[in-house]
């Protein structure tokens, strides 16, 4: 399949007008046969891609304090915050609200969490972006490389995953691995046999352009 995500990926770059940025390169996939209406049949997950996508920073919020945000620092997270930092956002929902929607993922540690459950929880939690746990011992340079390699995808609303895979300067097999990575991961939740509608490439601003397959039955 890999062949056939690189000419669509290629027909999307062709049939796209250049713009005067780079454009992300979105994976749209299509499901049928999900009642969305249950909980357990709806998706928040943050999945780890082969290859980092170029010319879109991943954005890393580290909630710590002593020594782990000290590391997260040395290790160039976007952002720290303190418990005192913390404390200031409980009156300030405008500046919490920015923070929400400024960082694509929120690392805490395990003290920490119910503090920001209770303060965030409420502006994270319905972006899916509720912070992971780390503890001090942990190596938080590679998982800030980890978790800069990742993308949320979400399917609430209706049976749709829409997350960019890639940007258009980057090598095509490249970005056909990461759309490999998230239709794996979606073949393992609702086997795409049974449950596949269809799946589109576009960049940005560009058309889309439908995969031609036969995972269907």
């Amino acid at each position: 399949m890999i062949n056939t995500l690189i000419e669509a990926i290629n027909m999307a770059k062709n049939k796209s007008k250049k713009r005067n940025f780079i454009q992300a390169i979105e994976l749209i996939v299509t499901l049928k046969g999900i009642d969305i209406k249950k909980p357990e049949n709806r998706i928040i997950a943050k999945i780890e891609l082969p290859h980092e996508i170029v010319k879109r920073k991943t954005k890393i919020c580290i909630i710590a304090d002593g020594d782990l945000a000290l590391k997260a620092k040395d290790a160039q997270a976007d952002s720290i915050i303190s418990k005192q930092d913390l404390e200031k956002l409980r009156e300030d929902k405008k500046t919490a609200k920015k923070i929400a929607n400024e960082y694509d993922f929120f690392l805490t540690t395990t003290d920490l969490m119910p503090m920001v459950g209770k303060i965030l929880g409420p502006i994270l939690g319905p972006r899916g972006k509720m912070p992971d746990l780390v503890v001090p011992s942990s190596d938080i340079r590679k998982l800030i490389e980890s978790f800069r390699r990742s993308v949320l995808i979400k399917m609430r609303a209706s049976p749709q995953i829409q997350c960019i895979v890639g940007s258009e300067d980057m090598n095509t097999r490249n970005i056909a691995e990461n759309i490999m990575t998230v239709i794996n991961f979606i073949d393992k939740r609702f086997p795409l046999t049974t449950h596949l509608s269809n799946i589109y490439i576009k960049t940005t601003m560009g058309p889309i352009v439908k995969v031609q397959t036969n995972i269907r039955r």
